[in-house]
Parts: structure tokens; sequence; C-alpha cells
């Protein structure tokens, strides 16, 4: 008796675990690399609109969540619809890319999209409900961060960074998803049976949270900083490709590899520093992040480049974590649900949106003004003749070994044969100044928070934070 306990609830959190696993698995099979495969294959105008993809259904999902899936279904069984409505639709999308339709791609796609993004608030529904308390929520989130990193070296041991088969291995780890998640224990509807609540929907008391300066400051820069995020979500495996290395896909995995290290790191850092200091570092990583990207880009120096990319764990966990962790500190117990909806809306919905617009030069909503991808010009980022020529000159070389395929992530060097003058000169010094861009941006957010921020956690708070992420 003694032993059942433990044996049953060790055996719930692998089951979760590898909801965790697939959900971030089927995200990263594509994401990561799709500026560089669009690229490759004739279809870079349209990788703005294909990323945009994922912020507008951040905007909409906790819509759906909130009228729907709270209210009337299990979450389990809408997870599994969702998922496999979604991976149906990404089997439609590399015939339709290869035939060069990008309109009806990147439509497919914000479908796909809104299919997927409820099913991560889901995913955590469903795990909050099986686990006796918070703490043992960590430990079965990282394994997201380990399904993308395992997502990314995937596509490095395929070969299919600069692929349209990216979307085949989304789709079918959509579709195992969404079959796993009829397996999950049931979960059933949290608000079932309460009353419509509008102002929680709408987030109405978390947006009163603004009141307070320092919550104000603190949203303000979070949503735009996620304006230069999307220079690096969108654009990075491009760079690397243009860059020379053989399999972005696997190389970006670096940064997934940091996250996980100082997220352990995290309580250590947040009794030594604060929230204060927490955040500016992160932000400070974002501007170095692309100073390394400009100051290396001339030259494709590799320290640079991956220090670059190894810098994502900081940026990322020192803000957007510890951001989640003041959030939670800041918000009465009774809305806190609605504060962290809210940071989401702000930072993964509209702040990523126009930093994709951003990235890939695209117009204001609902004008004809040309947003900047970099310093004096306007229109679309740079590259894309570069990322066709290796392509096509990679596309017949020899099979890589097996021991090749795993060293893809460190990899670098242009196929034989590519006119080096014509393409990498010009085209490494347009990135050089494409970086430039992003990292302005985040060197005025920095200024605008460390001048601004006066606020902070109480101490008691700050160690009892530290506590639960430990």
């Amino acid at each position: 008796m003694s032993t059942a306990a433990p044996t049953s609830q060790s055996n719930m959190t692998t089951r979760l675990s590898i909801m965790m696993f697939l959900q971030f698995f089927a995200w990263g099979a594509w994401f990561a690399t799709l500026a560089l495969a669009l690229g490759s294959n004739g279809l870079a105008e349209f990788t703005g609109g294909a990323y945009e993809s994922a912020p507008i259904a951040a905007i909409f999902a906790p819509l759906f969540l909130g009228l729907i899936a709270d209210r009337f279904f299990a979450s389990e069984r809408v997870m599994g619809v969702l998922l496999l409505i979604g991976g149906g639709i990404m089997c439609m999308l590399p015939s339709i890319a290869a035939k060069g339709d990008g309109t009806l791609m990147v439509r497919l796609m914000i479908a796909y999209m809104c299919c997927y993004m409820p099913t991560l608030g889901l995913s955590n529904t469903i795990a909050f409900t099986h686990i006796p308390d918070q703490n043992h929520f960590p430990k079965i989130r990282v394994w997201g961060t380990i399904g993308w990193i395992v997502a990314g070296l995937t596509l490095g041991f395929a070969g299919w960074s600069d692929s349209l088969n990216i979307f085949w291995l989304g789709a079918i780890s959509s579709i195992l998803l969404g079959l796993y998640s009829f397996t999950l224990p049931h979960t059933p509807p949290p608000a079932k049976d309460t009353p419509l609540d509008f102002r929680s929907l709408l987030m109405l008391d978390a947006f009163g949270m603004m009141k307070s300066p320092g919550f104000l400051v603190f949203a303000i820069c979070s949503m735009l900083i996620c304006i230069p995020l999307g220079y690096y979500y969108g654009q990075t495996s491009a760079y690397l490709g243009a860059a020379g290395f053989t399999e972005p896909g696997s190389t970006m995995t670096l940064g997934q590899m940091s996250e996980i290290f100082f997220m352990i790191l995290i309580p250590f850092f947040f009794r030594k520093l604060g929230v204060k200091l927490m955040l500016m570092i992160g932000m400070a990583s974002w501007v170095l992040r692309y100073l390394l990207f400009a100051m290396g880009a001339p030259d494709q120096v590799t320290w640079m480049l991956l220090l670059g990319v190894a810098l994502h764990g900081i940026c990322y966990d020192f803000f957007f974590v510890t951001g989640f962790m003041y959030t939670d500190n800041k918000a009465p117990r009774e809305i806190r649900g609605q504060a962290q909806s809210l940071l989401v809306f702000l930072t993964q919905g509209l702040g990523l949106f126009f930093g994709f617009r951003f990235a890939f030069g695209a117009n204001f909503p609902f004008t004809n003004i040309p947003l900047p991808t970099r310093i004096g010009e306007y229109g679309a980022a740079p590259g894309p003749e570069l990322a066709e020529q290796i392509s096509a000159l990679r596309a017949d070389a020899a099979t890589p070994t097996f021991l090749e395929s795993l060293m893809n992530m460190f990899n670098k060097g242009y196929p034989e044969g590519l006119d080096t003058a014509a393409y990498v000169v010009p085209a490494m010094q347009d990135w050089k100044n494409y970086w430039i861009f992003p990292a302005i941006l985040a060197s005025a957010v920095f200024v605008l928070f460390t001048v601004g921020f006066w606020d902070r956690m109480t101490p008691a708070a700050e160690e009892e934070a530290t506590t639960e992420e430990a």
C-alpha cells in the first residue's frame, strides 16, 4: 500500500512528460527553420506571413479556451481533436508549398496554428490537474524543451533544415500527439457549470494592474522586447544557412540546451540578484546577441554566431521566466490566471506579431506604411538568392555518414562551386546591417526599462518563488 501512490504518481509523471515532449517536438519540427526552408524553395516573400500565424493564433487562443474548451469538453479530448485536425491541415502544406502557392500556404498555416495554440493551455491544464502540487511541474515541462531540441537534431540528422519535409515532420508528430491525447487521464472542463465571466475572459481585471507604475513599465517593455525577438525566431535559421552552417536546425538547438542549463540556475540568481537585475540581464543579453550576429556576419565568425545562439538561454529564462514569476507575485490571487494570460497576449501575441512584421519588412496592418528590416532600407530581409544557390548545390552532394549527420550542429562551409564573391560577400554585408536594427530596438527597450522600472518582489515573495521554481 505504501508504494502504490508513489508508483502511480511516477507513472503519471511519465505520461505527462511524453505529452510535453511531443507537444514541443511538433512545434520545433518546423518553426525553427521555416525561414530557411521557404527561402531555399523560392517562397521567401511569404515567410513573414507564415511566421505571423503563431502570434495571430496566440491572440485568439485564450478566447477559444475561455468560451469553449474550459466549459464544455474534457481537456484531453479537445486537445486530441484539435491536433488531429491540425495534423491533417499540415499534411497538405508540403505539396502546396512545392507548387509555389504561398498565399494558400500561409492561410493553412494560420488554420494549423489556430488548432495548435490552444493545446498549449490545454496541456498545462491537464498537467496541473494531475500532479500533487506545482513543484512537480518544472520536471514535466522541461521535457517540452527536450522535445524541441530533439526535433532540431532530427532535422539535422535527416538533412531537412532547408527542406519542405519539415512540414511532414510537424504533421506526423501532431497526429501522434493527437492520438496520444486520448490516452491521457480524464480532465473535466475546469469551468464547467460556472457562469460566463466576460471580465475574466477579456482580462479586464488584469488590465487594471496597469495602474501600478512598476507593472505598467514591465508590461510595456515585455511587449516591446518581443519585437526584436521576432528577428531571432524568424530569421536566425536563414542567417546561419547563409553563414555556411550545414544544418541550422541542429545548430539552433544550442539555444534550448542553454535554456535548460540556466533554468536550473534561476533559483540561485534570483536570490543573489533580485527581479529587476535579472530582467535587465535578460534584455542586455538580447542586445549582445544581435551585436554578435552583426559583427560576425561579414567574415562568418563561428564563435560569435554560436555564442549568439547560445545566449538564447539567458535571453529567455532571465526575462520570460522571471517575468512570469514577477507577474504571479504582483497579481491578486483571484486574477493570477488572467494576469498570466495578459502577459502571453502582450508578448507572444501583439509583441511577436509586430516583431515578425518588422523582421520581414511588411506593412503596418491596414496601411501602406512599410516597416524597416535594416538601417536605412525597406523591403525583404537579405539572402534568399544565396539560400537558393546553396540549396541547389547541396542537393547534388553525397549523402553524409551517420557521424557527419551527428556533427551537423557545428558543420560549417559553403558547397563547392558557389560563387562567394557574387553571393556570399554582398549577402553577409546585408545581414550585418540587418541585425543592427534589432540591436538598436532592444537597446532602447533596455534603457526604458532600466530608467522606468522601480518595483520589486518582497524578499519573502522572492524566496517563496525561488523555492517553487526549484
